[in-house]
């Protein structure tokens, strides 16, 4: 049985900074995700992905961050409202 990806329900993208922001449901409820990645061109101008940073991107993940989790808790209350 092929298994199929589903994409992520948000990307927040800070310069070649990107989190995907991705939901599981479980029992519980929806439970949220995220990954992290820098964009890069290789040398053959080929866009690619790493999971790996540099000094000068840790300052910039913090915001991309906070981003991503108040995209979350914005999420969450949305939900939470339209059960109510």
């Amino acid at each position: 049985m092929a298994m199929t990806s589903k994409p992520p329900v948000a990307e927040k993208r800070l310069g070649s900074l990107k989190a995907a922001i991705w939901v599981n449901e479980t029992k519980n409820g929806p439970r949220h995700n995220v990954t992290l990645s820098r964009l890069y061109k290789n040398d053959g101008e080929q866009w690619q992905e790493t999971i790996s940073f540099g000094k000068n991107d840790l300052l910039p993940l913090r915001k991309l961050l906070d981003q991503a989790h108040t995209w979350i808790l914005e999420e969450q209350q949305s939900t939470k409202d339209q059960s109510d």
